[in-house]
């Protein structure tokens, strides 16, 4: 799906400045970086979403764990409460079920919650593989350790959620006005047809429309950066 909006921003960028399909050979790396950025942005809504998963899974793991469950039992039955809330095609319970696979295996929890940090690249799940290996090589209170990390992590899911509600306004505005200079364009051309053609198919048009280009794909990436630092 990303690679065929890359591949339709390439020719309408191609169509709309130069008139010509030739030229999507040479805007072929705005379609790159586009394909890159969608890719970019899905994989972090997945980490966000992940995140937001695993919460829930270990505060449930606390509660197995004051119910009586070992650390190991309380990761295993945590899945009766992960498939009620996001269904059996969530994130975090194909993680349980490899932590299922891994511990029928012999391998040590803290190994196994180790390498889901590191391959989720969440960083709130990494330090908790970390301080959870911690506590239970030292003998710490594990109930409250994760119930502690649960709310750390609930609190941190709170503040991004609370700026993204802050800012949603302005990205609509940065994509209401990404799609302006195009509405306008048509607006005048439907107004009066050939208006832009002198812009069209002559050195000096194309000069003009790739000094457009320019400036248009700059402003772009510059709001783009600006959205995402904040967010």
């Amino acid at each position: 799906m990303y690679f065929s909006i890359g591949l339709g921003i390439t020719l309408f960028l191609a169509l709309f400045f130069y008139r010509s399909l030739w030229a999507a050979i040479f805007l072929c790396p705005v379609g790159i970086y586009a394909y890159l950025s969608f890719q970019k942005e899905r994989g972090e809504k997945q980490k966000r979403k992940l995140e937001a998963e695993f919460k829930d899974c270990i505060m449930s793991v606390a509660a197995n764990l004051r119910a009586g469950y070992s650390v190991d039992n309380a990761f295993a039955e945590c899945v009766q409460d992960i498939v009620p809330l996001y269904g059996k095609k969530s994130l975090m319970l194909t993680e349980l079920y490899r932590i299922k696979k891994g511990l029928c295996n012999n391998v040590p929890l803290e190994k196994l919650l180790q390498e889901l940090g590191k391959r989720s690249g969440c960083a709130s799940i990494r330090e908790f593989g970390e301080v959870f290996t911690i506590a239970r090589q030292s003998g710490g209170n594990l109930p409250e350790v994760i119930q502690s990390t649960a709310n750390l992590i609930g609190e941190r899911i709170a503040g991004q959620q609370e700026i993204q509600t802050i800012i949603s306004g302005r990205v609509l505005e940065q994509r209401v006005m990404n799609i302006m200079p195009f509405l306008l364009v048509c607006y005048i051309e439907a107004g009066n047809r050939g208006f832009f053609d002198v812009l069209y198919h002559n050195a000096l048009g194309v000069a003009v429309m790739t000094g457009c280009l320019a400036v248009y794909l700059t402003a772009y990436c510059l709001s783009w950066q600006i959205c995402k630092k904040i967010l």
